[in-house]
């Protein structure tokens, strides 16, 4: 190298090499994947010099994150390690942890550079001790004995075994709330037990601790609690609510090679404790197939308390009353739709965009309050946008479905449940293909005081992100009345984004005829991100602002990718300048001013996954009371405070993935496809990019990769028996 570069000055990353994408003997030149020793456990793909690796094993590695102009963002490293803590690192690392805010690694090393490896018995038997160390202040000193001093509770210690063995702190308090005093005892007796008496903890967790404790590998514990884990991991994977015998076997064999066990044991122990259902050939995840179940048995048997009947008269004698007042005439679908909501107690409506359905679910919530005045209605969304949404358009309150059930982040339960339900009339759920198997089992278990239930969602969008094709499964059991709204209502903007989408849904799409407000610029891959950036500009200075404008993209690597596309945006539009304050925090850069992204649900703090924020202030740690640098993001005039694990959070916005910006629309949407989106196009996805746009729509990029992706139906049909238990449980012949 031409310049040396001291340590402090290069980025430092912890964790596994997952995958050798490529490896040369005689330079050691080598490209790998690796993955990051933290709470999201996010993959990069890693560069540089590397004479010899083993997977599964730590690194810790030294270099910075660069853009490469074909395939996206790497982290080149400079050198690397294996970290073997001594214990004097064990101290340092438990001295620095979050139990003592505001005292740094220094600070630390000062502590054990100065009083020893027994620093803290030291402490334990003369706090004055600490008053030997150069430069530590008195609240220092006071932050120190007031950390030493959670000893009694047993805090103490299980926070230094998490700090020397890597265990993320965020499931300190989990662990401290179900075995008190005894958590250092039973995690050291089984670590993967916490897998089944803690909540948040899953396998990899586990098995990070069990392996620190020297468990061999084909411990019997360690591989009942692997099947257990390999099940829902391969249908969250898939989508699918099962997964076969036959290819859990398999892939339980793959990934255990070598290693001594007993399979059918395993798995029978597995299933005598409810972790697995078997039926057939099918083997679901426990929580699977009580979804399932639930929900097939909750509509079998709903309503559970009727309405009043109503007066067939005064419905049409209302919604004669609603159509002047609004001076609109519905269709014959929406008219359907009208009576067959009224008539039935469950009712599923769906279209596409363009074809009314705002129109009509704002005349059913208002004619049902015309008919019944005295009652209830609960409107919810998967999302906060579209919860926003439904609320302006009905003008009912409306809730994110998780907030409606009161989810709980830390237990993952629902405090609003069977025992405590929803107090309703009416409940409607919108974006509804976004709802998942098990999301939407908690929701009827709540409701049974509810009488009448409208689903509204579009078949042709993306599956939830989590298990099950619920609504795909609700209409073709053909058990239930369906509307699907067909006619499209041209307006004067949007015209364009409307038709495209609905040519899709056919699968031939005609460009010539869309040149109102669409437009497709065909762009070599290496000319994409510049383009974007221009468009943006032009946008911005028609008088458009950045929140109105979404870039979305299918992928997160390339160089179209969602990660180089947000911060070639955010260095034009909001650019390092001296009176912007700005934070590192890993390869991300965030800064005064930025389009922040929510990436999880934060019940708590009203902001849900996929909410989109403005950075509006950066704090600096000596000026918080919990000694960490800051973050202030104004959700629409809800403020949220980032700080220290919870930054992993949130993440740039200027650029999106589809499934994220699902339940959003927005003024003007950037698609890019190229040929390296390839893996990720199908024609559900590209629908669902392009249904966000509500005025204006621009794809950038390659027409053969955009045609050969709405030729591609579905990659993935997903595997459910929802269909068929609704079926039969109905009495409808399979």
């Amino acid at each position: 190298m031409s310049e040396e570069r001291s340590l402090d000055e290069l980025t430092v990353i912890t964790g596994k090499i997952t995958y050798v994408v490529y490896h040369n003997e005689e330079t050691f030149y080598s490209v790998f994947r690796f993955m990051i020793n933290d709470e999201n456990e996010r993959v990069i793909t890693v560069t540089g010099l590397f004479p010899s690796f083993e997977t599964d094993v730590i690194y810790r590695l030294y270099g910075n994150y660069i853009e490469h102009p074909r395939y996206g963002m790497q982290f080149q490293i400079t050198s690397y390690e294996q970290p073997l803590p001594s214990e004097a690192e064990a101290v340092i690392r438990y001295l620095s942890g979050i139990q003592f805010p505001g005292i740094g690694k220094k600070t630390a090393e000062k502590i054990v550079s100065t009083l020893g490896e027994n620093c803290l018995d030291l402490i334990r038997e003369d706090e004055n001790v600490l008053r030997m160390v150069p430069g530590l202040k008195e609240d220092k000193i006071l932050v120190i004995l007031e950390g030493i001093a959670q000893s009694d509770t047993g805090m103490e210690e299980l926070i230094r075994f998490l700090n020397i063995h890597g265990i993320g702190m965020r499931n300190l308090i989990r662990l401290n709330k179900t075995y008190g005093k005894e958590a250092l005892d039973k995690i050291r007796e089984n670590p993967y037990r916490v897998i089944d008496e803690c909540d948040g903890f899953g396998f990899k967790t586990a098995d990070k601790i069990a392996q620190s404790l020297g468990f061999s590998a084909d411990d019997e514990r360690r591989l009942y609690a692997y099947l257990v884990s390999l099940c829902m991991d391969l249908c969250v994977a898939s989508g699918d609510s099962f997964v076969t015998y036959t290819t859990l076997q398999e892939a339980f064999a793959k990934r255990c090679t070598g290693l001594s066990y007993d399979y059918d044991t395993l798995f029978s122990t597995a299933v005598n404790n409810r972790k697995f259902a078997a039926e057939e050939e099918r083997v679901y995840p426990i929580t699977q197939y009580e979804a399932e179940e639930g929900i097939s048995s909750f509509l079998a048997g709903f309503p559970y308390t009727e309405l009043d009947p109503f007066h067939e008269e005064l419905l049409e004698e209302y919604l004669e009353q609603m159509q002047k007042s609004l001076a609109i005439t519905y269709d014959e679908d929406q008219i359907r739709a009208i009576h067959s909501f009224f008539t039935h107690p469950f009712m599923i409506l769906t279209g596409g965009p363009g074809t009314g359905k705002t129109t009509v679910v704002r005349a059913l919530v208002q004619l049902f309050k015309m008919l019944y005045p005295s009652s209830t209605v609960v409107c919810a969304a998967p999302t906060g946008r579209a919860a926003k949404r439904l609320s302006e358009l009905t003008d009912n309150p409306a809730m994110t479905v998780h907030s409606l059930l009161k989810w709980d982040l830390e237990t993952n339960t629902f405090g609003v449940n069977e025992d405590e339900p929803i107090f309703a009339d009416l409940l409607i759920v919108d974006e509804f293909s976004m709802v998942d198997n098990w999301l939407f089992y908690h929701l009827l278990q709540a409701s049974r005081l509810v009488r009448k239930i409208c689903i509204i969602g579009d078949e042709d969008q993306l599956p939830s992100v989590s298990c099950g094709s619920v609504l795909r499964d609700l209409i073709q059991s053909d058990c239930f009345p369906l509307v699907r709204l067909t006619h499209i209502y041209r307006q004067q903007t949007g015209s364009d984004v409307i038709e495209l989408a609905h040519m899709i849904h056919e699968g031939n799409v005609d460009f010539e005829s869309l040149n109102h407000d669409f437009l497709f610029l065909e762009k070599p891959s290496e000319e994409v991100r510049r383009t974007i950036v221009q468009i943006t500009a032009n946008a911005l200075e028609k008088g458009y602002t950045l929140n109105d404008i979404q870039v979305l993209s299918p992928m997160y690597n390339g160089n179209a990718g969602i990660d180089i596309l947000n911060r070639a945006l955010q260095e034009t539009f909001n650019p390092r300048t001296p009176d912007k304050k700005e934070m590192k925090f890993g390869y991300l850069i965030f800064r005064e001013g930025d389009k922040i992204l929510q990436l999880k649900n934060q019940p708590d703090d009203d902001v849900y996954n996929g909410d989109i924020g403005v950075l509006e202030e950066i704090i600096d740690a000596r000026f918080t009371e919990t000694h960490q640098t800051t973050l202030i993001v104004n959700f629409d005039g809800i403020y949220v405070e980032y700080a220290g694990e919870n930054l992993s959070n949130i993440t740039l916005a200027y650029c999106i993935s589809v499934h994220k910006s699902q339940g959003s629309e927005y003024p003007i949407v950037i698609l890019p496809i190229t040929p390296q989106h390839t893996i990720m196009l199908q024609r559900k996805l590209i629908y669902t990019g392009v249904t966000r746009a509500r005025q204006s729509l621009i794809l950038i990029g390659d027409k053969r990769a955009f045609l050969r992706g709405i030729a591609q139906i579905e990659r993935h049909y997903r595997q459910t028996t929802l269909c068929r238990r609704i079926m039969e449980k109905t009495g409808k012949n399979v």
